[in-house]
C-alpha cells in the first residue's frame, strides 16, 4: 500500500506571470498539503469517523482534493462505500443512520460523497473560490453490523488519504471603497478583486459600468457576470449577470472585518471586455464611543471578581468592544448612550476547560432589552473551539415589570456579522451566513438553542423587544439573561452516554458514545434502548455465569491441586465484578476502578488456561511451579502491553499445550504405551473438555456481538469452567505423603527426615544397641 506523508505545503511558482497595465490579470501559485492514510472504521459514533484539517490560504481560486482509499489485504472483502464529508469552519455534523438528535439542537448538513472500494479507487472534488480558512474532512465505512472484532484476528480494511492541491492569486488588486478600478475581463481571464468590510457595515454594494468591448460591436453591453463572495458549500456566493451598460450586486450585513472576494468574467466567447468597477459600504448604525478611558471597565471586572475567583485555573479576559454595559436601570443606560442607536455590551471571555468556554455581560448576569435599539453582544470563537457545543439559554426575568401577551424579546444568534434590524417579518440571517432566531414572551419564558460543531468565527447575539402595537406601554424596557457557554457535548451525552474527547493530530473535538441500546448524537434516540429488565437480565447472566467455576474449585481442591484452584476463585471473583462494573446501562456495580477490574480479570483467565494445561502435563512440581511463576509474569507484563489482544490469549494456550504434548510423548515413549494410558479418559473426560474449549473459543472470537454480547459471553464463562473440570488430571496416588491428605484436612503429622540433600522416603528404621 502506498503512503505519502505530510508534504508541508509545497510551495511551487507556476509559470503564468503577465506582464502590462494593471487589467485584471493575477500571478497564480500552486500549494500542497497531504495528510497520512489512516485506517477505516464502521459507523457506529462520530469516533469512527476520521476527520482531517486542511487549511486553504486567502485568495484561493481552485481547490482540489483527491480522495485515495486502499485495501489494507489481499484477501477479498467484497465491495464497501465509503462515505465522505467535507464542511467550512468547523467538523461536519453528520447522521448517517438517521437517528434522531436531541431537543433544540439545530445543525444543518454538509456535502457529502460516496466512493464505493473493491481493492482501491479515487476520487477528486473541485471548488471554485472557495471560503479561506479551515476546512474538514471525515470518512467512515458504512454502519457497524454490532459483531465484536477480536483484536489481532485478520479483517477486512481499509486507508483513507486525502490531499489538497490550491491555487491562489498573490497580488489581488484592493478594491477601494469609493473609487473607481478600470479592469480587463475574458471568458479564460476573469478579474480577481478583493476589497474589505469594516466593522458595523450594515450594507455593501459593488458596481460596474462603462462596459467596451475591444471588437467595438454591442458598446454598453456589458455581458458580464459579477460574483460577490466566496463558496463555503453552504452557501455560495452573490452572483449578478450584467447584460447591460452596468449592473450592481448589493449585500445587506455583510460580513465584519473581512475581505471580500469580487469576480468579474465576461459571458461571450472570444470576448474581452473593459469595465469600471467600484465599491461602497454603508456604516448605519454603532455604538457610541466610550473614548480611551478604561477606568470603567476595570470596575466592573473587578464587580464580577465573584465569579471569576470561583475558577482561579480559567484564563479570563475581557472582550472591551466599543460599547457600555448593560445595567438594571433604563435611566442610567439612556444619559450613557444618549443617541446611539445600537447598545453594544463588552462580554468576559473565560476558558474553563478543554472545550469549555463561558461568557459573561460584564455589567451583570442580566441585560436590558428595548423596542428601540437593538442590543448587541459579542462571542469570538477561535479554531480550538469548534469541536464543541455552542448553547445559548434565553431566559425573561418578569420579577420587575410585566410583559404583555402581544410582546416578545426576539434574539438572533449569528456568526461574522450581525442582523440589527429585527421583527416578526426579518428572518435572522443574512445575505452570505444563515442566523439562529428565538423568541420569549411572558408564556415561554425561556428559550434554547444548541449548536454542535460551530464555525470558529465571531458570532454576535441581537436582542430586541418587539410588540405587536406601536406603544409597548409599560414594558419599554425588559430584562432577559442570556446564557452562553461552549461545552464539549450536548448536555454531557444524557444518562446513557459518555463524552469523550477525540483528537486528530493538534485539533481536539468532542462526540457522545451510547450504551444500553440508546443512540443519536446526544444519546437522547431510544428507538432501540434496552429496558431496565434487559439490562438486569445482562447483568445477571453475565456476573452469575461466572458462578460455574466453583464445581472447577471443587475438583481441584479435591484433588489436591490448591494452587490451580485459588487461580480459578481468583478469576471467577474479578469476572464477576468486571462484568457489574462493565454493564453499559444503569444496573452497575463497581467495587473498584474500571481498569482495575479489567486487568484482573484479563490475567485471570489467561493464567486459568495456563495453569490447567501444565496441570494436565504431569510434570515434577518443581519443574511445573517454576512455569506457573514465570508463565505469570510474562502473562502480567503482556496484558499490561495489549489486554485486548487475540494472541495473548492464544499465546500462552498454545506454549502450555507444546509442553504437555511433550511432556506426554515422553512419557508414551518411555512406557510404550498411549498416555493417559486409560480409554475412559480419553472418552469421558478429554475429548469433552477439548470439545468445551473449542466451542467456548469459537464463541469468543466469531459469534459475538453487541446485540448476543450478553448470552454468548456467559456461555463462553460456563464452557471455560466445564472444560476446567473435565480436563483436570486426577488425583495422584502419593500426594498424602507431601502434606496434603484426600478431601480438604491436612496432615500436620508428617515430619520429613534429611539423609545429606534428599528426603528420606520409604526407608526402614535402624536399631543401633551400644553395650
Amino acid at each position: 500500500m502506498k503512503v505519502w506523508f505530510l508534504c508541508s505545503l509545497l510551495f511551487v511558482a507556476l509559470t503564468d506571470w503577465t506582464s502590462g497595465d494593471d487589467d485584471g490579470q493575477v500571478t497564480f501559485v500552486s500549494e500542497l498539503s497531504s495528510k497520512p492514510a489512516q485506517k477505516l472504521s464502521k459507523y457506529g459514533w462520530y469516533g469512527n469517523a476520521r476527520l482531517q484539517r486542511f487549511h486553504i490560504p486567502e485568495e484561493t481560486a481552485i481547490a482540489r482534493w483527491l480522495f485515495s482509499v486502499t485495501k489494507g489485504h489481499s484477501f477479498h472483502c467484497g465491495r464497501h462505500n465509503v462515505t465522505i464529508y467535507i464542511r467550512w469552519g468547523a467538523p461536519p455534523v453528520i447522521n448517517p443512520t438517521g437517528q434522531e438528535f436531541p431537543n433544540t439542537t439545530l445543525w444543518t448538513p454538509c456535502l457529502s460523497l460516496t466512493l464505493p472500494v473493491i481493492s482501491e479507487n479515487s476520487t477528486t472534488f473541485n471548488l471554485s473560490d472557495p471560503t479561506p480558512g479551515d476546512w474538514y474532512v471525515a470518512a467512515h465505512l458504512p454502519e457497524d453490523d454490532g459483531r465484536i472484532e477480536q483484536k489481532g484476528f485478520p479483517s477486512c480494511s481499509y486507508f483513507f488519504q486525502p490531499q489538497l492541491s490550491v491555487r491562489r492569486a498573490v497580488d489581488t488588486p484592493v478594491l477601494q471603497n469609493g473609487i473607481f478600478l478600470t479592469q480587463t475581463a475574458a471568458p479564460d481571464r476573469p478579474t480577481r478583486l478583493k476589497l474589505y468590510v469594516p466593522e458595523f457595515a450594515s450594507s455593501l454594494s459593488v458596481s460596474v459600468a462603462g462596459c467596451s468591448s475591444e471588437e467595438g460591436t454591442e458598446m454598453g453591453n456589458c455581458f458580464l457576470v459579477l460574483r460577490l463572495g466566496s463558496a463555503s458549500l453552504q452557501q455560495g456566493p452573490i452572483t449578478m449577470n450584467c447584460s447591460g451598460f452596468s449592473c450592481s450586486a448589493a449585500l445587506s450585513n455583510p460580513p465584519w472585518n473581512t475581505w471580500i472576494r469580487v469576480v468579474i468574467e465576461s459571458t461571450r466567447a472570444n470576448r474581452t471586455v473593459t469595465f469600471s468597477v467600484v465599491s461602497n459600504y454603508t456604516v448605519g448604525c454603532k455604538p457610541k464611543s466610550l473614548g480611551l478611558k478604561a477606568d470603567d471597565e476595570i470596575f466592573k471586572l473587578h464587580g464580577n471578581s465573584s465569579y471569576s475567583n470561583s475558577s482561579s485555573s480559567s484564563n479570563s479576559s475581557v472582550l472591551a468592544d466599543t460599547g457600555v454595559s448593560s445595567n438594571k436601570s433604563f435611566s442610567w443606560m439612556s444619559q450613557l448612550l444618549g443617541s446611539a442607536c445600537v447598545w453594544s455590551i463588552p462580554v468576559l471571555y473565560e476558558e474553563v476547560d478543554v472545550l469549555s468556554l463561558r461568557f459573561t455581560p460584564v455589567g451583570g448576569a442580566n441585560v436590558s432589552v428595548t423596542n428601540t435599539h437593538p442590543t448587541l453582544l459579542t462571542y469570538p470563537l477561535h479554531a480550538h473551539a469548534s469541536g464543541g457545543t455552542l448553547n445559548l439559554q434565553l431566559t425573561l426575568n418578569s420579577t420587575n415589570m410585566t410583559l404583555g401577551n402581544s410582546s416578545s424579546v426576539v434574539a438572533c444568534l449569528s456568526p461574522w456579522t450581525p442582523v440589527l434590524e429585527l421583527n416578526h417579518s426579518q428572518s435572522c440571517r443574512t445575505d452570505l451566513f444563515g442566523g439562529y432566531g428565538v423568541a420569549v414572551n411572558a408564556s415561554v419564558p425561556k428559550a434554547v438553542v444548541r449548536l454542535p460543531f460551530p464555525q470558529s468565527a465571531t458570532w454576535y447575539l441581537t436582542l430586541q423587544l418587539i410588540c405587536n402595537s406601536s406603544n409597548c406601554g409599560n414594558a419599554s424596557v425588559v430584562s432577559v439573561t442570556p446564557e452562553v457557554f461552549l461545552s464539549a457535548c450536548v448536555e454531557d451525552c444524557g444518562l446513557y452516554g459518555e463524552c469523550r474527547l477525540l483528537r486528530s493530530y493538534s485539533y481536539l473535538y468532542a462526540g457522545c458514545v451510547c450504551k444500553a441500546g440508546w443512540s443519536g448524537w446526544g444519546c437522547t434516540d431510544d428507538s432501540t434502548a434496552q429496558s431496565y429488565s434487559h439490562q438486569l437480565l445482562a447483568t445477571l447472566l453475565l456476573t452469575l455465569s461466572n458462578l460455574a467455576f466453583l464445581p472447577a474449585i471443587v475438583v481441584a481442591v479435591k484433588h489436591g491441586y490448591i494452587t490451580e484452584a485459588s487461580v480459578y476463585l481468583f478469576s471467577m471473583f474479578f469476572s464477576t465484578f468486571y462484568h457489574a462494573c462493565d454493564q453499559p446501562g444503569i444496573a452497575v456495580m463497581c467495587i473498584m476502578e474500571y481498569n482495575t477490574l479489567q486487568y484482573c480479570d484479563f490475567l485471570g483467565s489467561i493464567c486459568s488456561f495456563w495453569v490447567t494445561i501444565l496441570c494436565m502435563a504431569r510434570i515434577r512440581n518443581a519443574f511445573k511451579y517454576t512455569l506457573f511463576m514465570l508463565g505469570t509474569l510474562l502473562i502480567a507484563m503482556s496484558m499490561q502491553l495489549d489486554r485486548t489482544g487475540l494472541w495473548n490469549l492464544l499465546g500462552p494456550i498454545l506454549c502450555a499445550i507444546l509442553i504437555m504434548v511433550i511432556a506426554w510423548v515422553r512419557k508414551g515413549v518411555h512406557r510404550r504405551h498411549c498416555y493417559p494410558p486409560s480409554w475412559r479418559r480419553w472418552v469421558f473426560y478429554l475429548i469433552p473438555g477439548v470439545l468445551c474449549a473449542l466451542i467456548g473459543l469459537c464463541l469468543y472470537t466469531f459469534a459475538e456481538t453487541e446485540d448476543n454480547y450478553y448470552y454468548t459471553h456467559s456461555l463462553w464463562h460456563i464452557l471455560v469452567a466445564s472444560c476446567v473440570v473435565l480436563l483436570l488430571p486426577p488425583k495422584k496416588k502419593n500426594r498424602e505423603k507431601f502434606g496434603w491428605s484426600s478431601g480438604w484436612t491436612l496432615n500436620w503429622s508428617w515430619r520429613p527426615r534429611v539423609c545429606g540433600y534428599t528426603l528420606c522416603e520409604g526407608s526402614k528404621d535402624e536399631l543401633y544397641t551400644v553395650t
